[in-house]
């Protein structure tokens, strides 16, 4: 495998940008959804276009080298225009999700020294401004996407000269600071990663060398929706503009599905929550048309095809012939829910467990899952087309040195190593303990270098019994059924390992037609009868996967699910496990109490 010297690589993300568009000065690089939800095409040219206008209007109204400009929003064009924008500006973009409170505004406005803060509503702008208020914050001035600071930035850039903006796009260097990711804090203040530019022309680089066939071919396309504060989705953003994959905007999830069928990207990029939602929807309306044991069964001859995929003597003409009636009758119709057109998907930032994979990968939809954390600019591993491995997270990607410690956990280094965190140098040199930066997450190595994952390093249940149990194999597998939402496995120091569960609001109302019931809140069915029926029957399959030590002896459903609002996820959805289990220890205390005599 090439490994590009140094000096071949573009002096900094703007410049790599730039490149790209110049070549496709002519040809769709984004599209944008109207009011209608008609898609309006941007080409190379218009885009850059776009980039410098805003540049000029953020160095007229002050902007300086080096200062950090924060971007709170959903993902719509105008976060990459002034994402590109500022770094063209000589500025460090750093994202706010657009769920953050006004205490987590704070913070990371404070922290990254935040003068100018785009915000995407007057809701958004509301939160900034009780932030702006007390002196001692940076923050002076708020500008709203919905208001039309698009427009007035381009007005008021009017008369900066173009020698101007191309000074100022030259500045950065590879060594120089790109941005700050704020880490999404599952266990406390989010620290602040600092990402530099050759983190991310180095990665791009790379993974446009080991995803040349699903990245880089005229009329690849996908429907970006991840939440550009994630450092997945800058990563993701970053490698599509460079490398002119057309990129749909899709700000509302909800509208996902829908814009999969007018938009029709040949790549999938999503997290395992969407392949789950997609199956389970797909189930459900079988079962309201009174088909689910047929699709039942076309999901079986899918996950049966994709293994047989996998054995030296491939499917078996009996096999070939079951799965071709499944697609006719099941699969097909799936593949064109996903917009008829993508053969690859990429997931990440949770596993996505082997049934989906071989699901997915038997109907066409070759699913590679990768792994990363945003302290390794967001990716180091994942699966190749030429051989993915469902159950890994694939090989390292090019610049990466991985080991495995002597106590489980995966250690890295290399070029997508970030620079630090924001001032807090003690996290910093705990983390990179040895020159190898620790991760935190538990794994092994095969014989070809795929990394598996086994679980969280800090998640390690240890039973009174003395077994160590990782959480994550049943949490996955409970959460791939069509009531559940949330797992929450608990034992720590406890005689056997228990959990908490919650449901999905949005499937219940589906699953419980299906099954002939009334229709019921997700309090009432936390209770009902027929409900813990079925869930117990779900406990036991995922119970399958584990040793009997490993196993959860009990279950409890809880009233009221785990979200965003109230605080239980990140904004990137992962679980805040140590607030669920202060908050709940009465829950999980009951569990292990005494039956009643």
């Amino acid at each position: 495998m090439s490994q590009p010297d140094r000096a071949d690589y573009a002096p900094n993300i703007v410049a790599l940008i730039a490149a790209g568009w110049r070549e496709r000065a002519d040809r769709v690089v984004m599209r944008y959804a109207d009011d209608q939800d008609r898609w309006i095409d941007v080409t190379g040219a218009e885009a850059q276009a776009m980039v410098d206008a805003t540049a000029k209007g953020l160095i007229a109204r002050g902007v300086q080298p080096g200062q950090s400009v924060g971007i709170m929003a959903r993902t719509r064009i105008e976060w990459s225009i002034l994402d590109v924008a500022i770094w063209t500006a000589g500025a460090l973009p750093v994202p706010i999700y657009d769920t953050s409170s006004a205490s987590q505004i704070d913070w990371i406005t404070s922290d990254a020294d935040i003068a100018v803060l785009v915000v995407e509503t007057e809701a958004h702008a509301a939160l900034a401004r009780q932030v702006a208020q007390d002196p001692e914050s940076p923050l002076r001035d708020i500008l709203v996407i919905d208001d039309g600071c698009m427009d007035a930035l381009r007005d008021a850039g009017a008369g900066i000269p173009d020698s101007v903006v191309a000074e100022r796009a030259g500045l950065a260097t590879l060594d120089s600071p790109a941005t700050i990711v704020y880490t999404s804090g599952t266990t406390g203040r989010p620290k602040g990663a600092v990402l530099t530019h050759l983190n991310f022309v180095r990665h791009t680089y790379g993974i446009q060398e080991e995803l040349d066939d699903v990245l880089l071919f005229d009329g690849a396309s996908t429907v970006l929706f991840l939440t550009l504060a994630h450092s997945l989705a800058r990563l993701v953003e970053v490698v599509l503009l460079a490398s002119g994959t057309v990129i749909g905007y899709c700000p509302d999830s909800r509208k996902l599905v829908p814009y999969f069928a007018s938009f029709q990207p040949t790549l999938i990029l999503a997290v395992p929550r969407v392949f789950e939602k997609v199956y389970n929807s797909a189930e459900q309306k079988a079962a309201a048309g009174g088909k689910v044991k047929i699709f039942r069964w076309a999901a079986k001859q899918s996950i049966d095809y994709s293994k047989a995929l996998a054995t030296p003597g491939g499917p078996s003409l009996a096999l070939k012939l079951r799965h071709g009636v499944a697609d006719r009758l099941v699969l097909s119709k799936i593949r064109e829910v996903l917009g008829g057109r993508a053969r690859h998907a990429i997931s990440g930032s949770a596993p996505l467990g082997d049934r989906l994979g071989h699901f997915y990968n038997g109907l066409g939809l070759q699913v590679l899952e990768g792994y990363g954390l945003t302290e390794v600019t967001a990716a180091s591993h994942v699966n190749r087309t030429r051989l993915s491995k469902i159950g890994s997270v694939g090989p390292a990607l090019p610049g990466f040195e991985v080991e495995i410690a002597d106590d489980g956990e995966i250690l890295m280094r290399g070029d997508m190593l970030f620079a630090g965190y924001h001032r807090n140098a003690e996290a910093t040199a705990q983390a990179m303990e040895g020159g190898w930066f620790h991760t935190g997450d538990i794994g092994r190595l095969d014989d070809e270098g795929y990394l598996y994952i086994t679980g969280r390093k800090k998640e390690i249940i240890v039973t009174a019994g003395g077994k160590n149990v990782a959480p994550a194999v049943l949490e996955d597998r409970l959460r791939g059924y069509a009531l559940v939402s949330q797992c929450v496995v608990v034992g720590d120091g406890k005689p056997f390992i228990g959990a908490l569960l919650t449901l999905d609001a949005e499937a219940l109302p589906g699953w419980l037609k299906a099954h002939g019931l009334p229709e019921m809140t997700p309090a009432e069915a936390a209770v009902d009868p027929v409900v813990h029926e079925h869930l117990e029957k779900a406990v036991s399959r995922a119970n399958g996967a584990v040793s009997r030590a490993e196993s959860i002896r009990k279950w409890e459903i809880l009233a009221d699910d785990f979200t965003v609002d109230n605080g239980y996820l990140t904004p990137s959805l992962k679980l805040k496990r140590a607030q669920v289990l202060r908050d709940f220890a009465e829950d999980v205390e009951a569990l292990y109490a005494p039956a009643p005599r």
